[in-house]
């Protein structure tokens, strides 16, 4: 079976490196925050091209902590796409603010930037773009129309590590970046964690003042705060894979342009041409109104699939009282019925890959064939 992500091939050679840092901090007695935390940041920063990197314990606490220390509050409203995992939604809400929902680009996935141009309103405070299955959204489009208004730029890059255009990263372009260091991420713990990202120090100090019960000094608590703080063992084990990103990047890149070469011309959707840098391909998925029938075909071919994500936010009932329909972000939705995630991972092989697009070929022959 060749499965959707293998998080073992990852790790078998960094074995004895992960194992020394881990083993590095238990001897410690160091275990929230401290050095390795510390240092994990530092690099992160750099990595990002950024001044400064705050490490929270998950994803979901860098949203919720950047939104508050933009100022995000009750009352505010949030321009986001339903196009992603609920945490982008959750973590509005968690700031008390209302998430006003703008439907995706066809073609790219991402944030239709025409539309969050017409989603404003007085109350709007922030854009929260959301850079889709490792692709940027439209930064460049993005950020002119929040400057125009006075918006928050905070993105959502849980996906993106290292996505790049015109030598900016993903995590740079707006004034505050989010990051998941959840074990299937690009970059990924050996359990939970996350990290926000900005050139701007006074974001950096409140993401670190909230994620620490809002302590100044030991003790001195000067806002209401969390405790969303990074384990020492985290920031190790991070700080090690950290050092190999870029190589896995580009490996995740050589997988997608295999694929794009092996499943042309079968009629289904594939990721929009990228440029080589501005997609991160933490997912590859393909597009198909058929997808149930190719997943299950593709199972008895012995490949791993998944769904990013088989229902919109706003379709979600969790959030039904935000008071969206089916119908309302078409794009999304018909997005929602039809992507399926193919295999990907940086030690994935040419004939696994090769595998893959065969499997999915005979697939789609097999559903056209049933059609007639």
């Amino acid at each position: 079976m060749i499965p959707l992500m293998d998080m073992t091939a990852q790790y078998a050679p960094l074995a004895e490196e992960i194992e020394a840092a881990a083993l590095g901090v238990l001897r410690s007695g160091r275990y929230v925050l401290g050095p390795e935390v510390e240092a994990f940041e530092a690099n992160f920063a750099a990595f990002c091209g950024v001044e400064h990197a705050v490490a929270v314990d998950t994803g979901t606490s860098a949203l919720h902590l950047a939104l508050l220390a933009a100022g995000i509050g009750p009352g505010d409203e949030v321009i986001t796409t339903p196009a992603t995992f609920v945490a982008t939604v959750a973590a509005v809400l968690y700031a008390g603010a209302l998430p006003v929902f703008v439907d995706i680009d066809p073609v790219t996935w991402t944030i239709d930037p025409a539309g969050i141009e017409a989603a404003i309103t007085p109350k709007t405070k922030a854009v929260l773009p959301v850079h889709l299955h490792g692709r940027l959204a439209d930064m460049a489009a993005i950020r002119p129309i929040a400057e125009r208004h006075g918006l928050v730029v905070v993105e959502d890059a849980a996906q993106a590590h290292g996505a790049e255009r015109d030598g900016v990263r993903a995590g740079a372009f707006g004034d505050i970046g989010c990051f998941s260091f959840y074990p299937g991420k690009n970059l990924g713990a050996c359990g939970e964690g996350g990290a926000v990202v900005t050139r701007r120090p006074e974001l950096a100090d409140a993401v670190r003042c909230l994620r620490d019960w809002g302590q100044e000094g030991r003790y001195n608590h000067v806002r209401p705060g969390f405790n969303h703080r990074m384990h020492a063992v985290q920031g190790a084990v991070l700080d090690v894979k950290l050092r190999r990103l870029e190589a896995w990047t580009e490996a995740r890149r050589a997988v997608a342009r295999r694929y794009d070469a092996g499943l042309a011309g079968l009629g289904i959707g594939l990721p929009a041409p990228s440029d080589g840098a501005d997609h991160a391909y933490h997912v590859y998925a393909i597009r198909t109104p058929e997808r149930e029938r190719v997943q299950r075909a593709l199972a008895e071919a012995g490949v791993g699939t998944g769904i990013h994500y088989p229902r919109p936010v706003h379709l979600q009932p969790a959030y039904a009282s935000l008071g969206r329909r089916e119908g309302d972000f078409p794009h999304a939705e018909a997005l929602a019925r039809e992507t399926l995630s193919l295999p990907i991972f940086p030690e994935l092989s040419a004939a696994q890959i090769d595998h893959v697009c065969r499997a999915v070929a005979e697939a789609c022959c097999d559903v056209r064939a049933a059609a007639e």
